[in-house]
């Protein structure tokens, strides 16, 4: 341990880097890092391990790989203050070293492809780990990175795919996407397609790993880029034998992200999902929660941005519910938030609603009742949005009920801490609950968290239209109840004038923007289409009620202000008649409004007409429907004797 000290500028560090090996060999045997009483029992015997800058490159480089890959660097809790201390001194005098080389002039140093991946990869490592990124740690990514280009020609295909795993992780850790960075990148991408038939599965799965992560946090998708995934997707196939429960799951994750970030779904993607799925099921008692839960993340991930349902996919998702409940108190927060949200993307894109997926949706809400306080508001928000979209697929259970209520109640607690994606996602799903959710619990969550939506100037099109739609809902809901909503009709106004020069292309999104300015009494910068349908119930109630009154005057499925259109409306007398089939109602109750409902009619009331509902299980049998004749009739001023002839019309 003293040889620096006693050798001085004459020893250069190689003993040093043999006994940090052999940590690593230790490790490496166990199949395992250091735990923190190992870790502690050494660092102890360090105090006097000291680098200094005579070291050469082999020692230095040998050592933080070494180390780090043992995980004598990783910080534990409850870890004595001497040992944190003599980690620290011993990572400070092996950076200082390497960073003292990099900046010596070329013919002065002994700089290697090898070092400079491995070094790369441990500081990455160092970061993923839980290790602070310091300025030191800063500076040595900032000197290492420019060397990457001079030894491009030496590099492994084992060392390329440590390099850019090494640059997505730092990316993903903060690292600023630097112009040395960048040059890195465009360096190592090219190596990818050259060396693409000596990458063995591990390599593979890390290169396709760091490629989405780096997308997933804003790096283009360049044709280099595109080229290396392209590239690569063959080989998943040929290998396909020789991966490994965690490599599927990344492999099937990374597929997912880089299709959610734009990739194309060529027949070569397709190919490289359709064999990762078919090795789920024969692999499914190896899955640990972790791959359970991102497995299915990029199931739902993948259809929903128009992966064609197909038999594998069933047989994978069928595969892994089972799963779930028999190792359902393993899950944390994140995976149950997570697993929820795959559920309701699964079953809104048409998965079908088995007993099994209903157990296993069963489980994971008594989990979220269980664990209610310990949700973030991200979770807080997906599992909102999660429940809202089960509901609407017909899911209505007591459990579902507790859960919503339970979330509910910790979104102001934690109001300070939700993102502005998260609110726009909190107040659509509040929204949505319609009369579910008391009156007084969706202002006071509007109340608390529109303000910060209207003070947001970077939200995405997609949010700012999911806040309009909450707020309109909510606005309503106070007009409805006679309650002043001038407040919120100011956020309404400001989020309508964000989105005034807009054109979005689908319906729901033009449907909002109408509803907004009629609301609003302004202009429409677009003309939605809106589909119409004529149902059965809607048919006979209209000819039933028009044999009752021969003269009055009934049009159908007639869009009013550029408003969706109504059942049936009577132009002569400003009223409209609803008739009101499950969709409109939470869990399709006939009783509790949903907010799409409540909605409509507010519109429809603020522009001046008159709103009789209906709900369709009223209209049943003619004795159900006579109140409702008879409520019209009324309502129109229908002549006494008139109505006392036509009396025999629902007889």
């Amino acid at each position: 341990m003293s040889k620096s000290y006693r050798f001085g500028d004459r020893y250069d560090g190689r003993d040093h880097g043999l006994y940090a090996s052999s940590i690593k060999k230790y490790t490496s045997a166990a199949k395992r890092p250091l735990n923190r009483a190992e870790q502690s029992q050494l660092i102890c015997s360090l105090k006097n391990f000291t680098a200094t800058r005579s070291w050469n490159w082999r020692s230095l480089t040998t050592t933080l790989h070494s180390f780090t890959s043992a995980g004598v660097f990783t910080p534990h809790k409850l870890m004595d203050e001497s040992v944190k201390r003599t980690q620290a001194a011993l990572m400070t005098t092996l950076l200082d070293a390497i960073i003292f080389k990099c900046n010596q002039k070329p013919h002065a140093r002994d700089i290697d492809a090898q070092g400079v991946a491995n070094l790369l990869w441990a500081i990455a490592k160092l970061l993923d780990n839980g290790q602070e990124r310091t300025p030191q740690l800063k500076e040595a990514v900032a000197v290492l990175l420019p060397q990457v280009n001079p030894e491009k020609a030496n590099f492994n295909p084992q060392e390329i795919a440590n390099l850019l795993w090494a640059m997505a992780k730092l990316v993903d850790k903060g690292q600023e996407r630097t112009p040395e960075l960048k040059e890195a990148m465009a360096v190592l991408l090219p190596l990818v397609n050259a060396q693409k038939n000596q990458f063995i599965p591990q390599a593979i799965v890390n290169l396709l790993w760091a490629m989405a992560k780096l997308v997933d946090n804003g790096q283009e998708q360049t044709p280099e880029l595109s080229k290396a995934v392209a590239t690569l997707l063959p080989h998943v196939n040929a290998q396909k034998a020789n991966f490994k429960p965690q490599e599927i799951t990344n492999l099937l994750w990374v597929v997912a992200k880089l299709v959610d970030n734009g990739q194309e779904r060529t027949p070569g993607l397709k190919e490289t999902v359709a064999t990762l799925l078919s090795q789920v099921s024969p692999q499914k008692d190896r899955f640990i929660p972790l791959h359970i839960v991102n497995l299915l993340w990029a199931m739902a991930k993948l259809e929903d941005n128009g992966l064609e349902r197909t038999p594998v996919l069933n047989e994978a998702v069928a595969a892994l519910l089972p799963h779930i409940n028999g190792q359902k108190d393993q899950f944390n927060t994140q995976g149950i938030a997570n697993l929820l949200w795959a559920m309701a993307k699964l079953v809104d894109n048409g998965q079908e609603q088995t007993p099994e997926l209903n157990e296993t949706v069963v489980a994971l809400l008594s989990l979220v009742n269980s664990l209610k306080d310990q949700f973030i508001p991200q979770h807080i928000a997906n599992l909102l949005w999660a429940m809202v979209k089960l509901v609407d697929n017909g899911e209505w259970i007591p459990e579902l009920n507790e859960a919503v209520a339970a979330l509910l109640r910790h979104v102001n607690t934690q109001k300070a801490n939700f993102k502005p994606k998260e609110i726009a996602n909190l107040l659509w799903a509040t929204a949505k609950l319609g009369e579910f959710v008391e009156l007084n619990v969706v202002t006071s969550v509007f109340e608390s968290h529109v303000y910060r939506i209207s003070e947001h100037s970077q939200l995405l099109q997609q949010d700012i239209l999911m806040s309009l739609w909450g707020v309109m809902v909510c606005c309503a809901r106070l007009s409805l109840d006679s309650n002043n909503n001038n407040w919120i009709e100011k956020h309404m106004d400001d989020l309508f004038t964000r989105l005034e020069y807009t054109s979005p292309d689908n319906e729901e999104d033009q449907s909002i923007m109408a509803m907004a300015a009629s609301w609003l009494g302004r202009a429409c910068p677009v003309v939605p289409h809106y589909p119409t349908t004529r149902s059965k119930p809607q048919a006979d109630f209209r000819n039933q009620l028009q044999s009752c009154i021969p003269s009055l005057q009934i049009e159908e499925e007639k869009s009013l202000n550029s408003l969706p259109p109504v059942d049936l409306l009577l132009p002569d007398h400003n009223m409209v008649i609803e008739v009101q089939g499950p969709s409109h109602y939470v869990g399709g109750d006939f009783h509790t409004r949903n907010g799409s409902t409540l909605l409509k009619i507010a519109l429809l009331q603020k522009a001046g007409f008159e709103v009789i509902e209906i709900p369709v299980n009223r209209l049943w049998h003619q004795d159900l429907m006579k109140p409702y004749i008879d409520q019209i009739k009324t309502r129109i001023g229908f002549p006494p004797q008139e109505q006392m002839s036509s009396s025999h019309c629902l007889n």
